[in-house]
């Protein structure tokens, strides 16, 4: 048995072993690492550790801390109470609020981890207050944030222009951005639709109080985030008839903090392109030294199974990538085939392998690898690359992406392997429709 079949094998083993069984994949991908890294490919611990992904672990630990402080102190409670105003009684709206906030960012240039992570956790506790499905509040900011992937002022869209062009081929940048905006609103509808979008419809201006849990006005357990605290904190809501209450009074000092910390990561990533993961847990941690006794037991919202998930999968995919199985599979798509049976192929290694790695480093090899199918002339340039780009991101979703990792750690603890069963489903469904839909729609037409 070849290596790469090797590597192939132990991947599919590991995610059905971690489907039928209660533990980690992570932890199982690490052991398929050491396993696959050290008896079929003869690497050396540091090679296999070479992998690991440094960045992704600093993201999700710095984020989910800040956002953990904000949680405690009752920061992201106040901000959720802010945000209802904009909805009032109408839950309808909150999915759809939740979309067009998350596409803002990206669109204005934001890659997709830096918004969602600034994002996410507000659209969590907004989604709860009006009784939204956590599944569709996880998927609607991932389509949303994913609406602006390729706006002309998108690092992804930079990229796959200046890889377009590094090897003689022009992308209308119009059609990259228009194409993938149009997959992604279509997307949102049909997250709408089948996560409980009509029900909410049905539900109209009524406001269940035992769906969306606490609420303003309700009291809340200690160290809950509520803005109701027991020692007497300033600015507890008023609680009136109907729904969209927003807390009045001012904040505590240490609120006020929180909410400028967590405004200048926003900045600076957003704004300035700092690596977010190192910025928030810097913040957190000045904030948590400035403010101890006001963030007791923030440390607890770090998703440590959330981080053993994602890193153990990252590093096992990374040991792939350097095994070269990752490229052998790519080139023997491309070499499989007519053009437009090629042109699919190429798509779908496109979308199963982007689920599992990077979207942006994989655009950087696939536009290469259909250099040589786009010279018989058969297949039009911008429909190929446009299809390759969004059957390359809309499985982002999976929770083995960075956008989808964050999301992932900011669902509820006891939440949390719904969310992930629903983003990995939707993920792998996207892997299963985005190549033929693509393909229908941008390459067809132009061959």
């Amino acid at each position: 048995m070849s290596i790469h079949a090797i590597g192939i094998a132990a991947l599919v083993v590991l995610f059905v072993v971690g489907t039928l069984r209660p533990v980690n994949i992570g932890a199982l991908a690490l052991i398929a690492t050491f396993l696959v890294g050290t008896l079929a490919v003869h690497e050396g611990t540091g090679d296999l550790l070479a992998g690991f992904p440094a960045n992704l672990f600093v993201l999700l630990v710095g984020v989910t801390y800040l956002f953990g402080l904000a949680t405690v102190n009752g920061t992201l409670e106040w901000l959720v109470d802010k945000a209802t105003g904009l909805v009032g009684d109408r839950p309808a709206l909150v999915p759809w609020i939740i979309f067009w906030f998350s596409a803002i960012p990206s669109t204005l240039g934001a890659l997709g981890p830096a918004s969602v992570a600034m994002l996410t956790p507000l659209a969590m506790r907004m989604g709860q207050r009006y009784g939204v499905d956590r599944r569709m509040t996880a998927l609607i900011v991932m389509n949303g944030s994913g609406l602006g992937n390729f706006s002309p002022l998108n690092a992804l869209a930079a990229i796959v222009r200046q890889v377009s062009n590094d090897n003689g081929l022009q992308v209308s940048a119009s059609a990259l951005f228009l194409g993938n905006a149009a997959v992604s609103l279509v997307l949102g509808i049909a997250v709408y639709v089948i996560f409980g979008g009509l029900e909410l419809v049905r539900r109209g201006r009524r406001i269940d109080a035992a769906a969306v849990g606490v609420g303003p006005g309700a009291a809340a357990d200690p160290g809950s985030g509520s803005l109701r605290e027991q020692d007497g904190a300033i600015g507890t809501p008023v609680s009136t008839a109907g729904a969209g209450v927003v807390g009045r009074g001012s904040l505590r000092v240490d609120q006020w903090v929180t909410l400028l910390v967590i405004l200048g990561v926003a900045v600076g990533a957003l704004v300035f392109d700092i690596e977010i993961g190192f910025l928030a847990l810097t913040a957190a941690g000045i904030l948590h030294l400035v403010f101890p006794t006001r963030f007791v037991g923030s440390e607890k919202h770090i998703v440590w199974s959330v981080v053993l998930l994602i890193c153990g999968v990252v590093t096992f995919v990374a040991l792939l990538q350097r095994n070269g199985t990752v490229d052998f599979v790519g080139q023997a798509v491309a070499g499989l085939g007519t053009p437009l049976l090629a042109a699919f192929l190429l798509c779908l290694a496109a979308a199963v392998t982007s689920a599992f790695g990077s979207s942006a480093g994989l655009l950087g090899v696939l536009i290469p690898l259909s250099v040589p199918l786009l010279a018989t002339g058969e297949i039009g340039v911008t429909g190929l690359i446009v299809a390759l780009a969004i059957s390359a991101t809309v499985v982002d979703a999976t929770p083995f992406s960075s956008v989808g990792a964050l999301i992932l750690s900011n669902a509820p603890e006891e939440e949390r392997q719904t969310v992930f069963r629903a983003m990995f489903g939707w993920g792998m469904a996207m892997v299963v429709i985005a190549p033929p839909v693509t393909w229908l729609v941008f390459i067809l037409p132009t061959s």
